[in-house]
C-alpha cells in the first residue's frame, strides 16, 4: 500500500485541491477561506496605518494569526478525509467543530480589535478587564488547538484507514504532538508574561522588538515548531512511506517524531536559558 495523500479523487482529470478540501470538511474549509479573505484588508491596513506596538506595525499580529489559523483549519479540513467514516456527520462532531470555529472567530475579533485600539492582545494585564479577556482567550486557544488532538486520536484509531500505516502514524502523531507541545510551550509563555527570556533590555511596550530580541531567548521559536508538528511529521512520513519498506518506514516515523519532540524541547530550553535562536546583529 502506498501513502494516500490526495485521496481517491486525485486521479480524476478534473481534480481540484480546493474542491477536495471542501468535500472533506466544508465547515473548517469555509472558516479557513474566511480567514484567508481577511489577509488582503489587513495588508492594506498595515500600509495605511503607521502605528506601532513593540516596534512593529499594530496589524502584524492579526496578519500572522490570519495566515496561521487559515493554514491550521485548511490542514484539518484535508485530514478530515482520513477520519473514520461518518464521524463528521455525528451530532457531537458538529457541536465540537462549531465550538472550535467559534473560538477561532473570538480570537480573531479580539486580536483585530486590540490592533485597532493600538493595544497588546497578548500578555496584557494592564486592567482587570484586559487581564480577564486574556485568560479567556487562552482558554479558547486551548479549545481550538484541541481539534488537532481529537483528529490525531481518531486517525490513529481508524483501523479501516486506506492510508499507508507509516503515513497514518505520522499524521496521527503529528496532530497529537501539535496539541501537546503547543499547550506546553504556550502555557509557559502565558504564565511567564512574555515571549522573551533573559537579556539586559526590558520588555517595555515601547521598546523596539529587535532590541528585545537581540540578547534574549525567544520562546516563539519552540512555539512555531510545536504548532507545525502536524506538517513536519506527516511530510517526513510521506517521504519514508514512498521510499522505504513498510517496517523501516514505520520505525523511521517513530524515530523522527522523537527527534522532533526533542528539538522542540531543546529550542524551548535554550530560550529559557536566554539564548537567542539566531544571532541578531546590532
Amino acid at each position: 500500500m502506498t501513502a494516500d495523500v490526495f485521496g481517491a479523487r486525485q486521479h480524476s482529470r478534473h481534480f481540484s485541491f480546493g474542491a477536495e478540501v471542501f468535500a472533506r470538511e466544508a465547515f473548517y474549509a469555509g472558516a479557513a477561506l474566511c480567514l484567508a479573505a481577511l489577509i488582503a484588508p489587513t495588508v492594506v491596513a498595515m500600509a495605511l496605518d503607521a502605528r506601532t506596538l513593540a516596534g512593529v506595525n499594530v496589524w502584524l499580529k492579526p496578519l500572522r494569526f490570519e495566515v496561521g489559523l487559515a493554514v491550521y483549519l485548511a490542514t484539518l479540513a484535508w485530514f478530515a478525509g482520513w477520519l473514520p467514516p461518518g464521524i463528521t456527520t455525528t451530532r457531537w462532531y458538529r457541536i465540537y467543530s462549531a465550538s472550535v470555529v467559534s473560538a477561532v472567530a473570538a480570537e480573531m475579533i479580539w486580536i483585530g480589535g486590540a490592533a485597532s485600539l493600538g493595544i497588546a492582545s497578548h500578555f496584557n494585564e494592564s486592567s482587570p478587564i484586559l487581564a480577564w479577556t486574556y485568560r479567556l482567550m487562552g482558554g479558547l486557544a486551548v479549545l481550538l488547538t484541541s481539534s488537532a488532538l481529537v483528529y490525531g486520536i481518531l486517525i490513529l484509531r481508524n483501523r479501516n484507514s486506506r492510508l499507508d500505516p507509516a503515513f497514518r502514524l505520522s499524521v496521527g502523531l503529528g496532530l497529537v504532538l501539535t496539541f501537546v507541545l503547543t499547550v506546553a510551550v504556550a502555557g509557559y509563555m502565558a504564565s511567564s508574561g512574555g515571549h522573551f527570556v533573559g537579556g539586559s533590555s526590558t520588555n517595555a511596550p515601547g521598546a523596539p522588538l529587535m532590541d528585545w530580541a537581540r540578547d534574549r531567548g525567544d520562546l516563539r521559536v519552540a512555539h512555531f515548531f510545536a504548532t507545525h508538528a502536524m506538517h513536519f511529521i506527516p511530510a517526513f512520513g510521506f517521504l519514508t512511506a514512498v521510499s522505504l519498506p513498510a517496517p523501516a518506514a514505520y520505525r523511521a516515523v517513530i524515530g523522527f517524531s522523537v527527534v522532533f519532540t526533542g528539538f522542540v524541547g531543546y529550542s524551548f530550553g535554550d530560550a529559557l536559558m536566554g539564548h537567542p535562536f539566531f544571532a541578531v546583529s546590532p
